[in-house]
């Protein structure tokens, strides 16, 4: 009796699951197809993303290495169609690096103005480093308030950036006069274990210029003289004469010539001394009769 029944209930679902196919059974096969064609295309998008990355990580580099060859023009129009062309990520730093090249080929307008657009990116990272060379351009013009403004929370003590930004606002009250301040804020950050070691290293050379003086106007420095050089005389009955305005020093000790301005306002030649090579006229006259005489 109980295989009787069994085989009854076979049937039963058998038959339910023949109903089903027959109206669903279009429906189960499209949709596996579905999942099919999705999963294959999922697979063939990373296909194509990865080579696309590759594709613009190389272009990326032939641009940076067209900026480092001293090739800024060529580098910022590299970067540009890099930065409409790329997948995102390195779409936004082929932003940041066109603006780098601009800054570098002399156009600072356009750099700034990228680096604008940039600082209110929504990536943080991005955004600091845009806010914060931005700030490296305004700061030989614009006033402190400008600078502190755009570079906003980036100088709190809580920011991770506080080191550099704190350089920036330092560096703008040196360009804005006030020294002393300026002076304080380069030693605190050339002390400053957790500063950079080049922040720290320019806040150090920047003490050591400011205490020197910085650029304070401390007069006319004078040479010394040095032998061989022409140093102005005033002797009567010379003062219009271009000779007689200029005498010849020689290194002491030597046995060069001198010459003094005569009367006559020409040279004169000391002979040699006794025992070196005489170089003037046979019948040369010593200098002891020819000393403060004209020439015959």
């Amino acid at each position: 009796m109980s295989d009787i029944f069994r085989e009854v209930e076979e049937e039963v679902r058998r038959d339910r699951l023949e109903k089903i196919w027959k109206e669903y059974g279009d429906y189960i096969v499209a949709a596996a197809a579905l999942l099919i064609l999705a999963a294959a295309g999922f697979r063939l998008w990373n296909v194509y993303e990865a080579r696309e990355q590759a594709a613009a990580s190389g272009r990326y580099l032939t641009a940076q290495q067209l900026l480092q060859s001293g090739q800024a023009r060529a580098a910022a129009e590299a970067f540009a169609h890099l930065s409409k062309t790329a997948p995102s990520g390195y779409a936004k730093l082929a932003q940041l690096e066109e603006a780098n090249a601009l800054q570098a080929s002399g156009n600072a307008t356009a750099a700034l103005a990228n680096y604008r657009k940039l600082a209110t990116d929504s990536d943080e990272m991005i955004s600091a480093i845009a806010r914060l060379r931005a700030a490296w351009i305004l700061v030989e013009g614009a006033p402190k308030s400008e600078v502190e403004s755009l570079i906003g929370g980036l100088a709190a003590e809580s920011n991770p950036w506080h080191q550099v930004a704190r350089e920036i606002l330092a560096y703008a009250d040196y360009h804005a006069g006030a020294t002393k301040q300026a002076l304080a804020e380069f030693a605190a950050l050339s002390k400053g274990p957790k500063a950079p070691a080049g922040v720290r290293g320019r806040s150090k050379a920047m003490v050591t210029f400011l205490t020197a003086g910085g650029e304070s106007n401390v007069g006319k420095s004078v040479y010394p003289e040095l032998p061989g050089t022409l140093t102005p005389v005033t002797k009567p009955g010379a003062a219009n004469s271009p000779a007689g305005n200029m005498q010849q020093t020689a290194p002491s000790g030597t046995n060069a010539p001198q010459t003094t301005p005569a009367n006559s306002g020409g040279p004169q030649t000391a002979a040699p001394k006794a025992g070196t090579t005489q170089t003037g006229p046979a019948n040369a006259p010593s200098p002891a009769a020819t000393k403060g005489q004209p020439p015959k």
